[in-house]
């Protein structure tokens, strides 16, 4: 805790190497937050590098009484949403008034790795993956999404419901590899 308070101090004070040994003792925290948003590691480098930015920036608006990682944190899932938002005229978007949820026990039962379902969620569309993302991971409420992205409330239901179906597919299909390649082996 002393240690990064000193590596904060400096970094207020434009110190090169301290702002290198804070990114680079956050990197890997940050990267998986952009990862989840970003549709590839270069990517997500990209919206890693503009959120190290912001916390370099704000720094002297961190408050040390509060944990610094959620802060982190937050400014790394904000970043994501501004790329999201940046990119936005280039995304489909469909608004639908209303999405129906589609039941957990329709996935398969199959242990699924983090780097399996990371890739997964990767392939979705822009606009799936950032309201999947804040809404099954970040717990935020389609009301919520809907005023951070500028979209409808029925927009975040939906694209939600379009994730969560591309999702289901690509697990169900990784599944059906896993069999062939299986049966495969023992042929």
């Amino acid at each position: 805790m002393e240690k990064l308070q000193k590596l904060i101090a400096g970094c207020l004070k434009q110190n090169r190497k301290d702002q290198k040994m804070l990114y680079k003792a956050f990197y890997g925290f940050a990267m998986r937050i952009c990862l989840r948003y970003a549709g590839n590691r270069y990517e997500a480098a990209e919206i890693m590098n503009k959120g190290f930015l912001k916390v370099f920036n704000n720094l002297n608006k961190y408050d040390t009484d509060r944990p610094f990682i959620p802060w982190v944190g937050r400014i790394m899932i904000n970043t994501s949403v501004d790329y999201y938002r940046s990119n936005l005229k280039l995304l489909l978007n469909d608004d639908l008034d209303a999405a129906e949820d589609i039941g957990h026990n329709d996935l398969p039962d199959q242990k699924l790795n983090y780097d399996d379902l990371l890739g997964m969620i990767q392939q979705l569309p822009n606009a799936y993956r950032t309201v999947f993302n804040l809404f099954a991971i970040e717990g935020f409420s389609h009301e919520e999404i809907a005023a951070q992205l500028n979209i409808s409330t029925g927009a975040s239901k939906s694209n939600l419901f379009k994730a969560r179906e591309k999702l289901k597919i690509m697990i169900l299909n990784s599944g059906r590899l896993l069999d062939n390649s299986s049966r495969d082996a023992r042929a």
